[in-house]
C-alpha cells in the first residue's frame, strides 16, 4: 500500500571493480558515513552536474537596478536582425 506523500525508497545492486570497491570503503572509514549515504550523496552529486540545466537561484531571483531602466523599454530601437546572424 502506498501512503500518499510518502517517501518510497528505491534499492539498486551496483557491481564495482576492486579499486573503487576498496576507495569506497576507505572513504566509509574515513568519513563514518555508511557505503549507502555515500552513494546516495554521490549520485545526488552528479544529477546535480549531469541532470536538467537551470540557472541558479540568484540570477533567477535577479530583479535588476532600479536605477536603470529596464531593457525592454528600449528595445524597439535595435536595428532588426540580419539574414546572417555573425553579420
Amino acid at each position: 500500500m502506498r501512503i500518499p506523500g510518502a517517501c518510497q525508497a528505491m534499492h539498486f545492486n551496483i557491481y564495482v571493480d576492486d579499486e573503487t570497491g576498496s576507495a569506497l570503503n576507505q572513504a566509509v572509514e574515513n568519513s563514518g558515513k555508511s557505503r549507502n549515504a555515500i552513494i546516495r550523496e554521490a549520485i545526488r552529486e552528479w544529477l546535480q552536474h549531469h541532470g536538467k540545466r537551470r540557472w541558479p537561484e540568484e540570477v533567477l531571483a535577479f530583479e535588476g537596478d532600479p536605477r536603470f531602466p529596464p531593457f525592454e523599454e528600449r528595445r524597439d530601437e535595435l536595428p532588426p536582425p540580419t539574414d546572417d546572424p555573425l553579420a
